[in-house]
């Protein structure tokens, strides 16, 4: 405690003594009244009134200085902070002080006669510093100013009453692992609410109180600093750093801060990768599919993230050509896939010697040694049931296409690999031969033909072949075959196109009428080569000569000119094509030669021996038209007019005609509900049957039916429907409607029927006119009844 009260005494008067000292004299001259501010026993008033009684001269009545004033003092009574005085005050108390401005009347509080100035109010420099008041001497009965105001300033001089705080705490910073003494990691920074110009309550000095021996911390930056070198982030990756900020420069009875840091160590790829086993274990049957995992290696690595990741190789062992080894990023393990197919029966297991070494290195710590390692790996094949193998992957076949049924084309051979061998089974999988041209021997595997083939047709046939265990059935292997029909010259030559020559009657002798071509389909292996030649009896053609060219084709000639199509339109010359195969296969075609007119250069006008008659600038075709046109019209007048007979022949007749057991033919017996052609709506609403009972043409009955009174006419867009069923009501209801005894003729079944009439009143033959001796001719089913119609024309004679 008294170091403290000498603190505080020192603080209070320090300011007052540099003032003191530093302060020059502020001696006014004043035409009147003279006055001063008084600093009541301090040595600021002692000095001026010394320095104007030494002096001797005249001043103005106010000389203004700042005051000051303790913070955070808390007395028993208000503290003194200066005095106001006026040499115009000879001490009757005629003059009265007043104060104005910041805090007057609530924080200051002056004495209107004397002129003391007290602080009322507990002061606090961090919320307010100083105050700008101003004073006035006036005169206590006017009230009126004796000189004007004037202002001046209170400070309030500061205590170390605040604490440092560190305003960003708690911090966390992060540090290489492994690095060299000195490292910087990083900085903090705290603040104190004093005043920084003013003594050592704002000075602040850091140190660390927690994270010893492994951080230092510089006391006036406050930079922080690795204390060890080479801390392992894998020992200890985790660090916790106790921090204090003191003020009046560390000194005792300074105020103090704290606040945590954690300092991360980061890691670094300080350490290399290490099998967790140095020999590994797999099986694995001999039928694995090929890529499938075998198994997995891991080595460990004490790093994290980049630093841990390793590559996995194969690098010794007898089997590096059927097995593969590739990195999982994710699980940081190596994964063994089989690259070729395992047998069992020849080799049991195999050894590999693997190896993991580091992706990222560090060159800063090669040193330390490799960053790999290496572990062994065996690998036991199990065996297993494998299907038949075939000694060939694929066959090609080849067979010519004359060859005989029956004849063995090829054979496939396949073999049981397991040590207990078991038989093998041939067939053909019939999906690649629906037409089953070929066959298979099951035992031996021997390809035979089962139909003829022709190459013309197709030229390969391509069909897999199946091998099944017998002991396993469910072992089969397949293999496709290849099958290649060869040609064989059976396919006579053969004009390319239907040719068909034009030869112009004013055509030169040596003329090229036509140039043909040949083709065969047969394809022999150095190309078709054709012979062309007429018919030995038409060798002397006097009309016709044919001339071989280079590129196989056969051009046609005219011996001479002079040619008319009105003694011969056509001529006919049959050509011997013959082929160069073994043995030489040969047919004859037959080119037609039109003749026709032509212009004056060549080009064919007409060929018909027709257009001599013709009217000029009118031909066949167009008097054929003519023709045709008159025909149609002629037809259609003549079904107009029968159709217009058919229309005005009445069906219903009045009642004075009298009709009775007459004969109705029908010429329809009618196709069903399907037959309404002929049905008119305009015949059932016959306007003469509306109003009035009309009686039919073909019966009078002896009574008399009246029909519903009030029918109203139909409108044309009745329902047909609604509209027959009433008539077909009444009809059943109607006691003289036919039929009566009439005779019907049916004349046919209906249009489209292929039946003849089942009428036979308009037969004219009868059964003693008809001959059956043809049912003999129908085999021995109808012999029967040729028999007894036999029999019958015999009695018949007799």
């Amino acid at each position: 405690m008294p170091e403290r009260l000498a603190e505080m005494l020192l603080d209070l008067w320090t300011p007052l003594i540099i003032l003191w000292i530093t302060l020059p004299p502020c001696i006014y001259t004043a035409p009147m009244n003279q006055s001063q501010v008084v600093m009541s026993g301090s040595p600021l008033e002692l000095s001026r009134l010394s320095e104007q009684r030494i002096l001797n001269r005249s001043k103005r009545g106010w000389v203004w200085n700042q005051m000051f004033v303790l913070e955070e003092f808390s007395g028993p009574e208000p503290i003194l902070v200066g005095r106001l005085h006026t040499d115009l005050d000879p001490g009757s108390k005629k003059i009265k002080y007043i104060l104005s401005g910041d805090g007057a009347g609530t924080i200051f509080q002056i004495n209107d006669i004397t002129g003391d100035i007290h602080a009322i109010k507990r002061l606090d420099r961090e919320e307010k510093a100083e105050y700008t008041l101003t004073a006035q001497a006036v005169d206590w009965e006017t009230n009126k100013p004796l000189e004007p105001p004037s202002e001046f300033i209170i400070k309030v001089q500061d205590i170390n009453d605040n604490a440092p705080e560190f305003l960003n705490g708690p911090y966390h910073a992060t540090v290489p692992e492994m690095s060299i003494l000195g490292t910087s990691v990083t900085n903090v920074t705290a603040t104190d609410a004093d005043d920084p110009v003013y003594g050592n309550s704002a000075k602040l000095v850091y140190s660390i109180l927690e994270g010893q021996p492994y951080f230092s911390i510089e006391p006036e930056t406050a930079i922080i600093k690795t204390a060890l070198p080479n801390m392992d982030r894998e020992a200890k990756e985790e660090y916790l750093v106790v921090i204090q900020a003191k003020d009046m420069g560390g000194h005792s009875g300074g105020l103090s801060g704290t606040t945590t840091l954690t300092v991360t160590l980061t890691d670094v790829n300080d350490n290399p990768p290490k099998f967790a086993q140095s020999l590994y274990h797999f099986s694995v049957p001999e039928d694995v599919v090929l890529g499938t995992a075998i198994g997995r290696v891991k080595a460990n690595d004490q790093d994290i993230g980049e630093n841990a990741q390793s590559s996995y190789d194969i690098i010794d062992g007898d089997g590096t050509a059927l097995f593969e080894i590739t990195s999982d990023a994710q699980a940081q393990d190596g994964i063994i896939r089989l690259r070729k197919p395992l047998d069992f029966e020849t080799k049991k297991s195999y050894t590999l010697k693997v190896e993991a070494a580091n992706v990222h290195i560090d060159p800063r710590f090669s040193g330390r040694g490799p960053f790999k390692d290496t572990a062994t790996v065996k690998i036991v094949v199990e065996d297993a049931d494998e299907p038949p193998v075939f000694s060939s992957p694929t066959y090609l076949l080849e067979v010519h296409e004359n060859a005989a049924l029956n004849s063995v084309i090829g054979q496939v051979t396949a073999r049981d690999p397991d040590i207990t061998s078991s038989p093998i089974r041939f067939s053909i999988d019939r999906h690649t031969d629906l037409e089953r041209q070929f066959n298979i021997n099951a035992d031996d595997g021997k390809i035979t033909l089962a139909t003829p083939l022709d190459r013309e047709l197709s030229v390969w046939h391509n069909i897999t072949i199946i091998a099944t265990e017998i002991r396993n059935h469910s072992q089969i292997s397949r293999v496709p075959v290849a099958i290649k029909v060869l040609d064989v010259n059976d396919n006579a030559p053969e004009f390319a196109s239907e040719y068909e020559a034009f030869l112009c009657e004013n055509g030169k002798p040596g003329q090229v009428i036509q140039t043909v071509s040949a083709m065969d389909k047969d394809d022999p292996k150095n190309g078709h080569y054709f012979l062309y030649s007429l018919l030995p009896e038409m060798v002397n053609n006097p009309n016709f000569t044919i001339k071989k060219n280079e590129d196989n084709s056969l051009s046609i000639l005219a011996k001479h000119n002079g040619f008319n199509r009105q003694k011969q339109e056509v001529y006919l010359l049959p050509i011997i094509i013959s082929d160069s195969g073994n043995p030489p296969l040969s047919s004859t075609s037959t080119l037609t030669i039109r003749v026709c007119g032509c212009s004056s250069d060549g080009v064919v006008q007409s060929c018909n021996v027709e257009a001599y008659v013709l009217p000029i600038g009118l031909s066949m075709g167009a008097l054929i038209a003519i023709l045709a046109c008159i025909i149609l019209l002629l037809v259609i007048v003549v079904l107009f007019v029968t159709l217009r007979r058919h229309k005005n022949e009445p069906l219903i007749i009045k009642d004075d005609e009298d009709v009775r057991e007459n004969i109705i033919r029908y010429d329809d017996e009618g196709g069903g509900e399907e037959d309404t052609e002929a049905f008119d709506i305009a015949t059932l609403q016959n306007p003469d049957g509306i109003n009035g009972f009309l009686p039919r043409k073909d019966i009078k009955p002896d009574l008399q039916f009246m029909p519903r009174q009030g029918l109203a006419p139909v409108p044309n867009g009745v329902d047909v429907d609604e509209f027959i069923n009433v008539r077909l009501h009444e009809a059943d209801n109607d006691p003289t409607a036919p039929p009566y005894d009439s005779i019907q003729i049916y004349g046919y079944e209906g249009r489209g029927s292929v039946a003849g009439s089942l009428s036979s009143l308009e037969s004219s033959t009868s059964d003693s006119d008809q001959n059956f001796d043809y049912l003999s001719d129908w085999g021995p089913r109808f012999k029967r009844l040729g028999e007894l119609y036999s029999v019958g024309e015999s009695d018949k004679e007799t």
